[in-house]
Parts: structure tokens; C-alpha cells; sequence
């Protein structure tokens, strides 16, 4: 961490060169002192100032021509007017105050933005794409094309969205969602960019360019809320000019009570917009790095101005107030042959091999009752796996023929050509009974040709779903409702569970329906911003309606993920309360360091009316009130409590 901080810290010297110079002329002064060369002295300070004039000038212009506030007009009058007082010790001293206060504002900015620039330095570059023969050759990632076959070796980022063409790859998606476990994947399973390759070599068919590929869209997210300047830090920028006004009022006072010229110089070197110009936009900057390293991007500062001031949250329900992929409840077994964990086992052993929406719940399921079964069962024994799409998977577990998924499809023998059922299993169809919840969901499974029975799926609630909707009231959001297009049977359990009230809930809805609530609730009026947070490609259009839309992803790319305004990449309900506090602690920090940076000035200049603070040491106190304000915006770096 330490040396990180040095790097960042001899970066930003290296970036501002003029600090070398002008401690180069404190050498020359030095020597020319010694020497008796009065006169020459003068001329170099002079030369120094001229020089930092220009610089300070060209710098003003080009903020001002990237729509900032340019005000170093106070630092030009303060090193000029030292200057023609005599007072070339100062001179020498606000120049390095000048430089010194760039490097400090660029490590300032470094530090702020460190989570960002992670994210930016650990892209792609280059992909290494296979060709005729098995030959390899290196391309820039912008020039990969869709279908092309690429080469991913250990350790390397993977550089656009594909599928894994190798039997299975090992995968890591810390940069994309924060979980720092590793993944495997499949063969024709999707493999999202920037995932780390965390095992051996596989290929990958690209099945997007990298413009288009989910790092490249989390890339341009970083990129907006880097350059994005919230509408309370141009305030700041503003506010600076009645600052600039009042410094030179108490200047030319001073130097109009006392007649003596020294004294406006003393009081103007005190002068420092620095709270407002560098302080405000280093804390939201800041607010919006923390946020990136909780798992939460935003797509300009202006978001992260908005969450200080939600009113209302909107809430879809599936995959967003529940988890994404359904969950099971439980085993209807149609045989005693075989106990519940054994037939859990057996189908979740085989449904590890499918990607169809129900197979990760019961996989996951029967992995938790593995080892129990392990002495009836070596579910870990699994060959000769088939998956028919949009009928069922099979294969070979322990030398038993395992099937999951459609009645029909496990009821169809291990050698029968089609879908003829085994007349000894028509017994059962009495206790075949229809699903007893509209929102449940079964897969049948059957083995070696014996229907034993039938796992049952429901969207179950995020367990930490109503200890978020909890906070957010806690928080002082005065609406919390659910849309969803999902009928009100379904809608109102989930919503009991999660503890929203029954007559905040809007069940059948259709993407126009959500939109038409949303703009009800806005022009309702009533203070706050409105939060819709969802997940599905159907909340898109919703997400964008929003003052604020929160995409709930697990760092897979989604229609939803890039119309909104901030995108929580952990799938982590819980960050959309704790990015609320990280919000209004950021816009807590930011008024601290303006404030305590604007009255120390304010003080300084007023003691320095009266004559009691020399030009030299007011230099210095300058840029130790800019220190002060900055270290104390970059609080809002640091994780909340």
C-alpha cells in the first residue's frame, strides 16, 4: 500500500516538471546569495515568475475552454505583486506553492480515482487469434472479429465476449463483479470479457467485438463518471469568482488602511480558491472510486449527486427482490426406492452439465446433500452426458442412467428410439398432481427408466432483501413499491416476505405499464429522486425512465446493465442502500473540506490585513490550507462505517 502511495506521489512530480525547476532556481538563489550578485538574483526570480505567469495563463485558458472555471488569476496577481514589492523570497515561495499545490492536486486526483484506474489499466490489449493449421497470430483487441476463434492463456484477460470452445475453462470475474472465487465454465457456455483466466489455456469463439463486449461498456462507464463534474461541484466552481472578489476587496483594503503596498501582496498570497476548485471535485471523485471498489459503477458523478436525495425506490421482483435463478423447495418423491438426498443428488450431479435456467438451483441443491448420498451413490461418477434442448439432460452416474427434466423425457427408456412411455410407470399419474403455486416450477427425473420423482422450483427472496428495504427506510426513502409482470399471487408473497405493504404492490405489468408509474410518481411531485432498480432485458426501458435506473447484475451483459444509470456488478441487493451512504458521506465530506478550506483562508487573510503574517510565511500557509481541505476530501475514499 505504502509503496503504491510513493508511486503515485513521484508520478505526479514527474508530471508537473516546474517543481524541479523552481527548486532548481532555489539552488541558483542560493549560490548567487553567497556570492553577492544581488542583481542577478532579481533576474532569475524575475524569469521564474515570468515563466509561471505564461504556464499559469496557458493552463487558466484550457480549463475555460473545457467548460471549468479557470481562477489562478489570484495566484498570477500574488506572485506579481511580491515581485514588485521586493519581496522576492516570496516570489520564489508562491511559485513553488503554485507547483507544489499541481502536485499535490494531481496525486489528489490519483488517489481519488485509484479504484478507476484499476479497472482502465487491466484491459485487454491484444488477443491472439487462431487461424488455418492451428497458427496463431497476434491482433490488437479492436480488430477482433465476431466468430473468431482465440486463444486465452493462463493469466491472460479475456479480451471480447465469447463461448468456451475447450471442454471447460476456469475463470476469473473479480474486475467484472468482485467475486474473488474462480469459476468454471462449460464447453459452449459464455464467457464474458474480462474475466481472468485462472488455469490452463482454452479457446474461446468470439461472439462480440470488443465495442461491444461487457468489459469495453464497464470501460466507458469509468470513463463517463471520470470526466462527469456533478452539478454541485460546478456550483463550487462558481462560488469561487465571489471568493476571488472578496480577496481582492480585503487585499486593497489592507493595503488602503495601512498605504503600504506590502500589505495587499501579504493578505493575496493567502488567497486560495483550492477548496472549491480542487477539494469538491476530488471528494466526488472520490465517492465515486468507493462505490467502484464496493462493486458499484455509476455512469457520471451526477448519480452519485442524485442517491443523496432518493424519495422513492421501485423494485422488480424476479431476479431483482428474489435470486436469480429459481430455487428448489422441495422433492415430491414417487418411489421408495430412493430417499429424497439420493434423488437430489442424482439430478443435480447431472444438471451441473446444463445451462437451462432450472439446472444451476438444482445443481447447487444437490451439492449440498452430496456427501450423505455418497455411500448409495457416487455422484461424482458422471459420464456420457446428453442434453436435448428443451427437453432434459441424461447421463451415466455411477453406472445408473440419470434423466432431469420433462415428464416425457425421463419417462422414455434408456434404449427406446422415442417418446413411448413404460407402462409401469402409469400408476403414478394419480399423484402427478398440478404445481400447487402458480410461481413454482418442476423437473422430473427418472432412473434407469423408473420415474422416482419430481424437484420443484419457486423464485425464493434474497436473503438480505428485506434487511435492505429495511435500511432504505431507515435511510428516509418515504416509498418502497414493486413492479413486476408477474401475477399478484406470486407478487404478493414475495412482497410480504421482503416486507413491502400489499397496496404498494403493481402485479401483470408490462414495460409501458412501469413507465406510465414511474412518470405518475414524478409528477406526483413530492422531494426525492426515483430509483428503479430491476435486472431483465424487459427493465430496461423502465431503467432508463428513472432518475436513477439500477441495473442488479452479476457482471454478464444485459440489455439492463447498459440503459442504466448505475450498474451493482456483484448482484448484491444490498449495495443499493450502502451506495446511498456512500452518496451522502461523499456529499457530507465535500461541504467539511470546502467549508474548513474557505475559513482558513478567510481567517488567514483577515489576520493578514493587520501585518502580523509575512508574504513568505502566508505563501506557505496557502498551500497548507490547500492541503488541509484536499487530505480531507479524500475521505470520502475511504469505506464507510
Amino acid at each position: 500500500m505504502k509503496n503504491a502511495q510513493l508511486q503515485r506521489v513521484w508520478q505526479s512530480m514527474k508530471d508537473v516538471p516546474m517543481l524541479f525547476v523552481t527548486l532548481a532556481v532555489l539552488l541558483v538563489l542560493v549560490i548567487l546569495s553567497e556570492k553577492g550578485f544581488e542583481d542577478a538574483r532579481v533576474w532569475v526570480v524575475a524569469g521564474l515568475v515570468l515563466v509561471t505567469v505564461i504556464d499559469t495563463l496557458i493552463g487558466m485558458i484550457a480549463d475555460i475552454k473545457e467548460g471549468h472555471v479557470g481562477l489562478d488569476v489570484l495566484a498570477v496577481v500574488a506572485i506579481i505583486s511580491t515581485l514588485a514589492v521586493g519581496e522576492f523570497w516570496a516570489s520564489w515561495a508562491v511559485v513553488l506553492m503554485i507547483y507544489s499545490g499541481s502536485v499535490i492536486e494531481a496525486y489528489a486526483q490519483s488517489s481519488a480515482e485509484h479504484n478507476l484506474t484499476a479497472l482502465l489499466s487491466a484491459a485487454p490489449q491484444t488477443a491472439h487469434v487462431l487461424g488455418a493449421n492451428d497458427s496463431l497470430r497476434d491482433v490488437p483487441v479492436s480488430e477482433v472479429q465476431v466468430m473468431d476463434l482465440l486463444l486465452v492463456k493462463p493469466g491472460e484477460t479475456v479480451p471480447v465476449d465469447g463461448v468456451v470452445m475447450s471442454e471447460r475453462a476456469v475463470v476469473n470475474l473479480a474486475m467484472i463483479n468482485g467475486e474473488p472465487l474462480p469459476q468454471t465454465v462449460l464447453n459452449a457456455q459464455r464467457v464474458p470479457s474480462g474475466a481472468v483466466n485462472d488455469s490452463e489455456s482454452f479457446t474461446l469463439r468470439a461472439i462480440a467485438s470488443a465495442e461491444d463486449s461487457q468489459y469495453q461498456r464497464i470501460l466507458s462507464l469509468v470513463k463517463q463518471a471520470q470526466e462527469s463534474r456533478p452539478r454541485s461541484v460546478r456550483t463550487a466552481d462558481l462560488l469561487a469568482v465571489p471568493f476571488t472578489v472578496i480577496a481582492f476587496f480585503l487585499a486593497g483594503l489592507a493595503w488602503f488602511l495601512s498605504g503600504d503596498p506590502v500589505r495587499f501582496t501579504q493578505v493575496l498570497v493567502l488567497a486560495t480558491p483550492c477548496p472549491l476548485l480542487i477539494a469538491a471535485p476530488v471528494a466526488y471523485l472520490g465517492g465515486t472510486s468507493r462505490l467502484a471498489a464496493a462493486g458499484v459503477l455509476i455512469k457520471g458523478q451526477e448519480v452519485l449527486e442524485q442517491l443523496t436525495r432518493v424519495g422513492s425506490v421501485f423494485f422488480d421482483k424476479t431476479g431483482t427482490l428474489t435470486v436469480k435463478q429459481p430455487q428448489v423447495v422441495r422433492v415430491e418423491r414417487f418411489t421408495s426406492g430412493y430417499s429424497d438426498d439420493v434423488i437430489l443428488a442424482a439430478a443435480g450431479a447431472v444438471e451441473s452439465y446444463s445451462i437451462h435456467i432450472l439446472a444451476l438451483g438444482i445443481a447447487r441443491a444437490g451439492k449440498k446433500v452430496r456427501a450423505a448420498t455418497l455411500p448409495v451413490l457416487n455422484v461424482d461418477a458422471v459420464s456420457h452426458v446428453s442434453e436435448r434442448s428443451g427437453y432434459g439432460v441424461s447421463a451415466i452416474v455411477d453406472g445408473h442412467e440419470v434423466r432431469v427434466g420433462r415428464r416425457g423425457f425421463v419417462e422414455e427408456s434408456a434404449d427406446s428410439a422415442g417418446f413411448a412411455k413404460s407402462g409401469r410407470l402409469l400408476k403414478h399419474d394419480a399423484r402427478l398432481t398440478a404445481l400447487r403455486e402458480a410461481d413454482e416450477m418442476g423437473a422430473y427425473v427418472s432412473i434407469d427408466g423408473e420415474l422416482v420423482g419430481r424437484i420443484v422450483l419457486r423464485d425464493v427472496e434474497r436473503s438480505n432483501a428485506r434487511t435492505t428495504i429495511e435500511r432504505l427506510r431507515a435511510l428516509g426513502v418515504r416509498s418502497i413499491s414493486m413492479l413486476t409482470g408477474d401475477g399478484p399471487v406470486s407478487a404478493n408473497r414475495v412482497a410480504a416476505s421482503v416486507g413491502i405493504a400489499v397496496e404498494d404492490v403493481h402485479a401483470k405489468l408490462l414495460p409501458e405499464h412501469k413507465q406510465r408509474i414511474l412518470n405518475n410518481a414524478r409528477s406526483g411531485g413530492g422531494a426525492g429522486a426515483i430509483v428503479m432498480v430491476g435486472d431483465g432485458v424487459n427493465d430496461a426501458p423502465v431503467l432508463a425512465a428513472a432518475d436513477i435506473g439500477v441495473a442488479l447484475t452479476d457482471g454478464s451483459s444485459s440489455a439492463a446493465s447498459q440503459t442504466a444509470h448505475m450498474v451493482i456488478m456483484n448482484d448484491d441487493l444490498s449495495l443499493l442502500s450502502r451506495s446511498i451512504e456512500i452518496a451522502r458521506r461523499t456529499r457530507r465530506v465535500m461541504l467539511q473540506a470546502v467549508f474548513l478550506g474557505l475559513g482558513l483562508a478567510l481567517v488567514g487573510m483577515i489576520v493578514a490585513t493587520f501585518g502580523v503574517i509575512p508574504a513568505v510565511v502566508g505563501a506557505f500557509g496557502q498551500e497548507a490550507i490547500d492541503v488541509v481541505s484536499i487530505v480531507w476530501a479524500l475521505n470520502a475514499v475511504r469505506e464507510v462505517k
